[in-house]
């Protein structure tokens, strides 16, 4: 309890205000909500969110993550997905999010490989999402990082290697032998990481399955099963869900219209665009887009693009 009471306390003063905040170090940021939030889309980059306050739940087909002051999130791959949030003003949802940058994550799975025992462990089913529990050396290097973000000197100098402490303790965690198997990109496992990696790059491009499955090095119904098995969608789906968050983040962000952002995502039908919007998130484009602005008016540019594209 008292590492989690000053880790809310120092993401408290981070991030005085509701919604995300980008904090001094690129790719670190805190998540805070005084209200309970109804299952929403979301679409989560490869990243760890730890929470030290408050509850939240992903749903992805029919399996729910839950990550809470025990219980951290990590994705190895791009996903959309729905969460829920459990927050109040006496306990409101605190949370830290920190991008899983594959470079840095490539040199620590080269050292932790240097130093497996000979011959190496069996590596476990690779996973794209996993929710797994906290432990006390994790907990302490997400508040010494928190303490790090108060100074700009510090996060400057003691920040970036902190940040790879805390990715080298995922890695060794109680699920760490699955997240590696994902990060290693191997097999069937990898071809479709680097299928979606593609999708989130080209979104706006004309993709069809069939390109996406010969680049892959599989057959279409190969693709479609492996595809599914990772991200619990079907390729089309993936692809309609990620144009539909940046056209949601181009009309908040941007004040674009919904035809506009419509056709910077690839739509060429506006009609079909607002159909596929309202049966994604609920709402209208123009409703979704006012009530949006209304709820995050304060926030600055860099947080709304926080919270409408990766949480």
């Amino acid at each position: 309890m008292p590492r989690q009471q000053e880790m809310a306390a120092l993401i408290c003063q981070l991030a005085p205000q509701e919604g995300h905040t980008q904090t001094l170090l690129d790719g670190v940021r805190l998540m805070r909500a005084d209200r309970p939030l109804g299952r929403t889309p979301v679409l989560y980059e490869p990243s760890i969110v730890i929470v030290c306050s408050g509850h939240k739940r992903g749903y992805l087909a029919d399996k729910i993550y839950r990550y809470d002051a025990q219980h951290y999130l990590v994705l190895s791959v791009p996903l959309p997905f729905s969460t829920e949030t459990d927050a109040s003003p006496d306990e409101p949802l605190l949370a830290v999010s920190v991008d899983l940058e594959m470079t840095s994550v490539a040199d620590l799975m080269m050292d932790l490989r240097r130093d497996a025992p000979t011959p190496p462990r069996p590596m476990p089913p690779p996973v794209g999402i996993v929710s797994t529990p906290l432990d006390v050396t994790l907990a302490d290097t997400t508040i010494r990082l928190l303490r790090a973000l108060r100074s700009p000197l510090e996060a400057r100098v003691l920040g970036p290697g902190i940040v790879r402490e805390l990715t080298f303790r995922v890695l060794l965690g109680e699920q760490g032998g699955a997240i590696q198997a994902a990060l290693a990109s191997h097999g069937n496992f990898g071809r479709i990481a680097r299928a979606l990696q593609r999708i989130h790059s080209d979104y706006a491009a004309s993709l069809d399955v069939g390109t996406l499955a010969r680049d892959a090095g599989l057959s279409v119904p190969a693709f479609h099963v492996q595809f599914k098995a990772v991200a619990a969608t079907s390729p089309i789906q993936y692809i309609k869900s990620v144009r539909l968050h940046h056209a949601r983040l181009m009309m908040i962000r941007d004040n674009l219209t919904a035809a506009g952002a419509a056709a910077k995502v690839g739509y060429e039908s506006a009609s079909q665009f607002n159909r596929e919007f309202k049966r994604f998130f609920g709402r209208s484009p123009g409703e979704e887009a006012r009530e949006m602005r209304s709820a995050f008016a304060l926030m600055a540019p860099a947080q709304l693009e926080a919270l409408a594209l990766p949480h």
